[in-house]
């Protein structure tokens, strides 16, 4: 071509492989990772316990109201008459929980002595007759006057954990829970105390959840293994005997995996609990469309609502209440777990140990795997007396988590908007800075001028 006579060729540029892609990273292992880390938070304790224990309370007020209907119908009562009482003792439970969440550390330490004293006392005047009543063939109730009535021995467990953590702390502090001595005396002593006075009562289930505390303390406590095992089997001596020498209860001993309610129905509960889970399917039968309510089941709306929930529910609802009560439990082992004073561990652990062995108790009677033992679903079946120190004992663990230096710093940063605009203002006028507005639009950082 004219004009490219002695004109080098063009040379192209070398073509640069590709960098290599970064492997993909495995789903699962990215979702667990986030969970780790969302876990890691220092709320998350704090949340898991408050979000947990409203939802069951909440969804237990649903279910108590759909269990009681037929009962309370059947007394010619209204058929909302078990449900009113219920939603006021959560109104009740619910103040005492915020109440308990507000108080100091030092403040829960100064009512273990007095709610000790408390709850023995109203144990030894349910043994009085004429003070005390009998329920269900248990005397273990104080009449209010009208259709109230209290159960001590549910205070009882609240009044163990916090006076046991007090009492550990102090001796912890001491250096003194090296000795076997002091780590039993006067704890497993005055633990006996309670449990003597609930049992004088018939109350086999109640004393089944104290044992579970005094476990769960001397355990956090660091009681050797031989040590351990010697109170433990001293227990269970101790229960081997109450239980065969009563009649009653061998039968709910005998009812273990029954499918049939045998000679004289006298597992009629247990099977009848056991249909009406079999009959929720996955989704259940719907809300209020319950069958075994209709005076098939006992306690329906009490030791056995759990059973009620599986009928109308279905699987996906018993495993959801399972499910909150998996995480109230581990998140109350994490701030047991992660605090360095020993009064909160141990109360926390407690409570934790609380709730956890009596919602197991529950469950497995339910499901036929544990002999019936007259214990209610914390936070979730009806009864007053259960409710209120169980809800207090959650507003512990609440502010239990609210104490964490992390779980302090955060939410310090976390101020109302009101509260912090105030703030600013208050600083504008001290003349230690400018007014600044807590807009999205206001925080922006100032530009030198011409600058866009």
């Amino acid at each position: 071509m004219p004009g490219s006579a002695g004109r080098a060729p063009a040379k192209r540029a070398p073509v640069r492989p590709a960098p290599p892609r970064p492997p993909r990273e495995n789903p699962l292992r990215r979702l667990h990772t986030q969970a780790r880390r969302a876990w890691d938070r220092p709320l998350t304790a704090y949340y898991v316990i408050l979000g947990s224990s409203l939802l069951i309370t909440v969804l237990g007020l649903v279910m108590v109201y759909s269990a009681s209907m037929i009962k309370a119908l059947q007394l010619s009562l209204p058929a909302s008459y078990f449900f009113r009482k219920q939603f006021v003792a959560a109104m009740i439970g619910g103040l005492l929980l915020l109440i308990a969440a507000r108080m100091p550390v030092k403040l829960h330490r100064a009512l273990a002595y007095p709610m000790l004293a408390g709850s023995v006392f109203l144990m030894v005047l349910v043994q009085i007759p004429g003070i005390g009543m009998a329920v269900n063939g248990n005397q273990n109730w104080i009449s209010l006057g009208g259709p109230f009535q209290l159960q001590p021995s549910e205070f009882g467990k609240l009044a163990l954990v916090l006076w046991a953590a007090d009492l550990l702390a102090r001796k912890q502090d001491k250096r003194l829970l090296t000795q076997w001595k002091h780590m039993l005396v006067p704890l497993v002593p005055v633990a006996f105390l309670l449990l003597g006075l609930i049992m004088l009562g018939g109350d086999m289930g109640t004393a089944i959840i104290l044992t579970a505390i005094l476990f769960g303390l001397l355990w956090l406590a660091g009681a050797p293994t031989r040590l351990f095992a010697g109170v433990l089997g001293i227990a269970a001596v101790i229960g081997l005997i109450l239980i065969r020498t009563s009649p009653n209860r061998m039968a709910r001993l005998a009812c273990i995996g029954a499918t049939e309610p045998g000679p004289g129905d006298q597992c009629w509960q247990a099977v009848h609990g056991i249909y009406a889970l079999a009959s929720g399917g996955l989704f259940g039968s719907g809300l209020g469309a319950s069958v075994e309510k209709w005076g098939q089941l006992p306690e329906a709306h009490t030791d056995f609502i759990f059973a009620v929930t599986g009928e109308e529910l279905g699987l996906a609802g018993t495993l959801s209440v399972i499910a909150l009560f998996a995480a109230l439990g581990y998140a109350g082992i994490r701030v047991a777990g992660r605090t360095e004073d020993p009064f909160v561990r141990y109360a926390a652990g407690g409570v934790t140990t609380w709730i956890t062995a009596q919602a197991v108790v529950n469950v497995g009677a339910v499901l036929g795997l544990l002999p019936i033992a007259g214990v209610p679903l914390p936070l979730f079946s009806y009864g007053g007396s259960a409710l209120l120190p169980t809800m207090f004992a959650v507003g512990l663990l609440i502010a239990f988590a609210r104490e964490e230096p992390a779980a302090r710093a955060a939410l310090a940063m976390r101020q109302p908007v009101f509260g912090r605009k105030r703030a600013a203002v208050r600083g504008s006028e001290s003349g230690r800075g400018p007014r600044r507005w807590n807009t999205m639009r206001r925080r922006a950082t100032a530009r030198p001028s011409g600058e866009r």
